[in-house]
């Protein structure tokens, strides 16, 4: 079943986060390098996990992770690993916790070089997701194939996040004009 067949089949008067993240958020570009960072350290919290439980917890991980200001996560300290480890509100896994601290120190490097993580992405683009996991795994971590794959589709990197027949599909190819290039 995909994604858009699983939100279909929710209520219209859900509370389930998946609804309103397929609706709005789901393969919509991201011009923000915070929020892309965000999305990045959900993914990667998301692996052996339900992106659902992700949803739901969230603004929990906005709060934990300053708001996903790369700046400041990038200067975390052990004070703050000890304090993300011990908060019921997040994925307490300290892989996951130091994967976010060094790739925002990383994306602090891309920024440098590049200007932004968005442009960095722009630059790239477009790539297979062959490729796409190689340059990610030259500058991140804890960044497998399914990671990269739900973080590049998520935020309009590669298409697929919606199926032709879904209502969103349109929305998403219109805000994603390079995608007409590649489909």
């Amino acid at each position: 079943m995909s994604y858009c067949d699983f939100v279909k089949q929710l209520s219209m008067a859900t509370d389930d986060p998946n609804k309103a993240y397929h609706d709005y958020a789901y393969g919509f570009p991201i011009e923000n390098d915070d929020e892309l960072f965000e999305r990045l350290v959900l993914e990667i919290n998301q692996a052996g996990l339900s992106w659902t439980l992700i949803l739901k917890k969230q603004q929990a991980f906005r709060e934990a992770y300053a708001q996903f200001d790369i700046a400041k996560v990038a200067k975390f300290t052990d004070h703050d690993i000890e304090r993300l480890l011990n908060d019921k509100g997040i994925i307490r896994n300290r892989l996951k916790v130091n994967a976010a601290i060094y790739n925002a120190n990383r994306i602090l490097e891309i920024q440098a070089e590049y200007g932004s993580f968005k442009a960095w992405l722009d630059y790239h683009h477009p790539l297979s997701l062959k490729e796409w996991v190689k340059v990610f795994k030259q500058h991140f971590k804890f960044v497998g194939g399914e990671i990269v794959n739900e973080f590049l589709m998520s935020t309009s990197y590669l298409p697929g996040a919606h199926d032709e027949n879904c209502p969103c599909y349109k929305n998403v190819i219109s805000a994603n004009p390079h995608w007409l290039r590649e489909l």
